[in-house]
């Protein structure tokens, strides 16, 4: 992946986060048309999924282990958010009518934004690496995404707490299985390693 792909995978995610956010509410023009249906609750779902800090995480390490070197990590993570925050509020602007505090919000995610991107960057080209480097940058998502479950559930508050229960589990079962493969494939090698 180059980082051209880098953008167009964070624009893609951004407009997709605002879209579901847009879906999900029955205050807006988009969720008004549509509340109360099996769309809206699917939407509440993918929102609850997409708009989580460990999901914006996991899309840093995905395109840094896509690019595969770590400094084209840094720079293809660093991408891949700063295109996601400006379609995501590119796409508020368009189904929201946002109005000028869109700005502010803009420029403070980018400003955490990029840093992160960065870090999570050269995180996610690190998990090619084989050992211990490999296993804990491969634990960075299921491990950000436990400690977010516990600290900050999905959809607390929310009226329908069965849609908060099903992305919880989705979480849940997706970090198990990361991790589960993480581990796995570090035990692999070891086995290679002493047999060798």
């Amino acid at each position: 992946m180059k980082i051209t792909g880098a953008v167009v995978a964070g624009s893609v995610f951004g407009s997709l986060t605002s879209l579901a956010n847009a879906v999900s509410s029955p205050y807006g023009p988009i969720g008004a048309r549509v509340a109360a249906s099996a769309g809206a609750g699917a939407g509440t779902v993918v929102s609850l999924l997409l708009d989580a800090g460990w999901s914006w995480a996991a899309l840093a390490v995905v395109v840094g282990w896509a690019v595969a070197t770590p400094a084209r990590g840094a720079l293809g993570g660093a991408a891949a958010l700063t295109a996601a925050t400006v379609s995501y509020y590119v796409m508020d602007a368009y189904v929201w009518d946002a109005g000028t505090d869109m700005v502010v919000w803009l420029v403070v995610w980018l400003v955490v934004g990029v840093p992160l991107g960065l870090v999570l960057g050269a995180v996610g080209a690190l998990v090619r690496r084989p050992g211990l480097t490999g296993l804990f940058a491969a634990l960075v998502v299921p491990v950000g995404a436990a400690v977010q479950m516990v600290v900050i559930p999905p959809g607390e508050g929310l009226i329908d707490a069965r849609l908060a229960t099903t992305a919880a589990g989705i979480v849940w079962a997706a970090a198990a299985l990361s991790a589960a493969w993480a581990l796995g494939r570090f035990w692999r090698w070891r086995r290679a390693a002493a047999a060798a």
